[in-house]
C-alpha cells in the first residue's frame, strides 16, 4: 500500500499536555468502535478556542479536570468563546461523549460512510437503550 493509498484520519484529538492522554483515551476508544481513524497529538494549552479560530471544522472541547479546581478552569474558559469561535462542549472529563459527538458529527454527511456511520449509531443507541431497560427490570426484580 503506498502513502497515498494510507487511510487519513477522520479526527483529530489534540491536547495542550500528553497528561490530558489518559482522559482523552475514551474518545479515541469511542471513535474506534465505529471504525473512525484518528490522529492523535499534542500542540498547546487553551486548544479548543485557538483551533475553533483557525478551522471551519468542528472542534469538540472537552474540560479536563486537573489538579485544581476539578476542571471547572477548563469548563469555564472552552464555554466562554467569543461570538463566532463556536466550540461545542461536552462534559469535565467526558472524552467518550466527546469521541460518540465527533461520530454524530461524521454520521450527517450525504456519503455511503455517514450512511454507515448513522445505521452503527443507531444500532448503537439500541444497545443503550437495551442496556438502560435491563437495568430498570434488574432494580424492579431486587425490590
Amino acid at each position: 500500500m503506498t502513502a497515498d493509498a494510507a487511510p487519513r484520519p477522520l479526527v483529530g484529538i489534540v491536547m495542550g499536555s500528553d497528561s490530558d492522554y489518559p482522559v482523552m483515551r475514551a474518545a479515541e476508544e469511542a471513535l474506534a468502535e465505529f471504525g473512525i481513524e484518528v490522529e492523535v497529538d499534542v500542540v498547546s494549552a487553551h486548544l479548543p478556542g485557538m483551533l475553533a479560530s483557525l478551522t471551519p471544522l468542528p472542534v469538540i472541547g472537552v474540560p479536563v479536570p486537573l489538579k485544581h479546581l476539578d476542571g471547572m478552569d477548563s469548563l469555564l474558559s472552552i464555554v466562554q468563546m467569543p461570538a463566532g469561535v463556536p466550540v461545542a462542549t461536552v462534559s469535565i472529563g467526558g472524552a467518550r461523549n466527546a469521541g460518540l459527538l465527533a461520530a454524530r458529527i461524521l454520521s450527517a454527511g450525504g456519503d455511503e460512510h455517514a450512511a454507515q456511520l448513522r445505521e452503527r449509531m443507531v444500532e448503537f443507541q439500541e444497545e443503550l437503550r437495551g442496556l438502560a431497560m435491563a437495568k430498570g427490570e434488574a432494580l424492579r426484580a431486587s425490590r
